[in-house]
């Protein structure tokens, strides 16, 4: 007879998909291709969903302005954005909730399928100032996809961002998110926590596409852009 209670369950299956982004407005073609291990089980969600690959492109099209420079990815999951940079030569950090261990181990899944060691991963919860928070290194740009999810975590997000910022006061956050609901707005929170935002035209990067970096992803999807910055005393 069969002991239930010693049957160990089946390790969730993971899928690598590979996303290239590619070059086409100059003479001289480059592309870049990554390598990205989803974890095909409802129980970690750990996909890489279409606020990614937009973000991850807007990433490309700044690959010479991030050479060199510290990013920040947070709530990275499966690290697309993170990733991209990292192999334009940013020195990057990527973070997730401290407690979810498996997210964390899941960016060092995605770094190793890209072949980056020096790719440093952080517990970082949103809306909590950890010693891993305050340690950071200064930071130059601060990326974040489909972070604005549940409406309960934006001040959380928003707070962990102000944080940053301030620390960081020429840093930039740049942030892309699908439009669920029209009803849901960060605007009183970014006064709150004295911040600007511009959006950030999707043309004008080539992110306005039915497809992107080789996936179909983005799709009908309602994708937004903004890049977040410090409040200053022209912006009041």
């Amino acid at each position: 007879m069969c002991d239930i209670n010693h049957i160990r369950p089946e390790p969730p299956r993971i899928v690598h998909r590979t996303f290239t982004f590619e070059e086409t407005r100059n003479s001289t073609q480059e592309c870049l291709s990554v390598s990205i291990p989803e974890v095909l089980d409802a129980q970690y969600g750990m996909y890489v969903w279409p606020s990614a690959v937009v973000l991850a492109q807007y990433v490309w099209t700044k690959r010479l302005d991030l050479k060199d420079i510290a990013v920040l990815e947070l709530g990275a999951g499966v690290s697309l954005p993170g990733v991209v940079a990292a192999k334009c030569g940013a020195k990057v950090i990527l973070s997730d909730n401290a407690n979810t261990p498996l997210c964390q181990h899941n960016c060092k899944r995605s770094c190793e399928a890209n072949g980056l060691h020096d790719v440093v991963t952080l517990p970082l919860t949103w809306g909590e100032i950890s010693a891993d928070l305050v340690l950071l290194p200064p930071l130059q740009v601060i990326l974040g996809s489909d972070l604005f999810y549940e409406p309960e975590d934006f001040e959380d997000i928003l707070v962990t961002v102000a944080f940053l910022l301030r620390k960081n006061p020429s840093a930039q956050f740049w942030t892309t998110y699908q439009e669920r609901s029209a009803d849901w707005t960060i605007e009183a929170l970014l006064r709150k926590w004295k911040m600007t935002c511009v959006n950030i035209d999707l043309e004008s990067f080539d992110a306005n596409k039915s497809e992107l970096a080789g996936s179909s992803l983005p799709g009908s999807h309602n994708i937004q852009m903004m890049m977040m910055m410090l409040r200053t005393d022209e912006d009041t």
